[in-house]
């Protein structure tokens, strides 16, 4: 590490980069990852991430900057790995937190990684509240929703996202058919077994096709893709829409 009393950072994963905006100061962060630049990726909001710099995720462009600690997803390229393991460069790898509390990790490590604890101790408390805020009072029954990803895919029982939408008072109604984490979900199949709401995330034709309006007891209602993948402050703007889509369809 250098002589710097904080250590810098490269991101180079969509859902560090978030949390590492929340946790870190500023100036710690060196570059995130390309895909914070990209609305269809970007767990960040434009204007926050268009503040920092960016790289392509080789590792010869995080090897210019030099940071202190690289921050990865699980699935870095075992070459790339290996490079910032030859420049001795710390790296960080992190999985998909499939949890609310995987995520609370994951903030916590990244908070302490950064030497900024209570930063990450008060996004902690910003989730919980926002989880707390939107969650139903339990006085209702859950209503059966189906979450149509991109490419017509479902989220299984174990994403973040499927924990977020019961929280919020939904039960998985692609769940209760039989599908599972990245099933495909046929629009015949969807208007032959309706759910009461329907969270459209994807922009495949027939994800808005003329048909789904003839669905009358259905609540449809648009979902941000850039809420589907990540946690940590991610969580904040999922609760907030899932509460809100809640209570139109009530």
């Amino acid at each position: 590490m250098s002589d710097k009393a904080q250590p810098s950072f490269v991101s180079l994963n969509p859902c560090t980069d978030a949390i590492l905006v929340a946790v870190a100061q500023p100036e710690q962060i060196l570059a995130l990852s390309h895909f914070s630049h990209d609305s269809r990726s970007s767990s960040i909001q434009p204007e926050v991430s268009a503040r920092f710099a960016i790289t392509g995720g080789s590792a010869e462009e995080v090897f210019v900057l030099a940071p202190d600690i690289v921050l990865a997803g699980a699935f870095l390229a075992p070459s790339t790995n290996q490079a910032f393991v030859d420049w001795d460069m710390q790296v960080e790898t992190f999985g998909i937190a499939s949890e609310i509390e995987a995520s609370f990790a994951q903030i916590r490590r990244i908070a302490a990684l950064a030497q900024q604890p209570e930063r990450g101790e008060a996004l902690i408390a910003e989730i919980s509240d926002a989880v707390r805020a939107g969650k139903s009072d339990g006085e209702d029954a859950p209503m059966s929703a189906v979450l149509w990803q991109p490419g017509q895919i479902v989220p299984g029982e174990q994403a973040l996202v499927t924990q977020l939408m019961q929280q919020a008072g939904f039960s998985s109604h692609s769940g209760a058919q039989g599908l599972g984490q990245a099933d495909y979900l046929s629009l015949e199949q969807l208007l032959a077994n309706p759910p009461q709401v329907l969270l459209v995330a994807g922009g495949e034709r027939a994800q808005h096709h003329p048909a789904l309006s003839a669905l009358d007891t259905t609540k449809i209602a648009p979902f941000d893709p850039a809420l589907l993948y990540c946690g940590g402050p991610t969580i904040v703007r999922a609760m907030e829409r899932l509460h809100q889509i809640r209570e139109e369809a009530s």
